[in-house]
């Protein structure tokens, strides 16, 4: 899966989508060059262009200012699996006390892909994704769980990866 995907941001529900990204919603046409990138995420700006009825230079600066607004991004994303990383889990937290700092210590670590707070019965869901079994052992018994504010985890072991997609916000 050694692809370039654009992914739209997310941000905090409580933010308008306004002060987000600095100014009003994304556009009909900016949402299809998203689309467009999402696709291919190097796709010529002319064939963009075309695609959306525009010139390459209107699509280079839409391109720039979704960018600068923090609207997307646009990386390169890799299949762990082909990169030497075996195990993938998704972990839950339960947090006694401040869920931001907590939030904030797992974010630093380098095996915690994805870290978000969530309402119901764990407090954060954070995405690990590490070499081997031992790895993952270390990671949630010796660094997570020694977190000050970490209660209790619960870890969900990823076996097969059915769907992964890129697709938010312009659909």
């Amino acid at each position: 899966m050694h692809s370039v995907a654009v992914a739209s941001r997310s941000a905090d529900p409580r933010d308008s989508r306004e002060s987000r990204n600095g100014g009003s919603p994304p556009d009909a046409v900016s949402l299809a060059i998203i689309e467009q990138l999402q696709e291919d995420g190097r796709r010529p700006y002319a064939a963009i262009g075309k695609a959306v009825g525009l010139s390459e230079a209107a699509v280079r600066q839409r391109v720039q200012k979704l960018l600068d607004q923090g609207v997307m991004q646009i990386v390169a994303v890799t299949d762990p699996l082909t990169v030497g990383y075996l195990r993938q889990a998704m972990v839950g937290v339960r947090v006694e006390g401040d869920v931001e700092a907590v939030s904030d210590a797992l974010a630093a670590m380098s095996e915690c892909e994805y870290v978000v707070m969530t309402a119901g019965s764990f407090d954060l869901m954070v995405e690990v994704v590490c070499e081997d079994d031992d790895h993952l052992l270390e990671v949630i018994n010796r660094r997570i769980r020694a977190v000050p504010g970490v209660r209790s985890t619960e870890s969900f072991v990823y076996l097969r990866l059915k769907k992964q997609t890129y697709m938010w916000g312009s659909r």
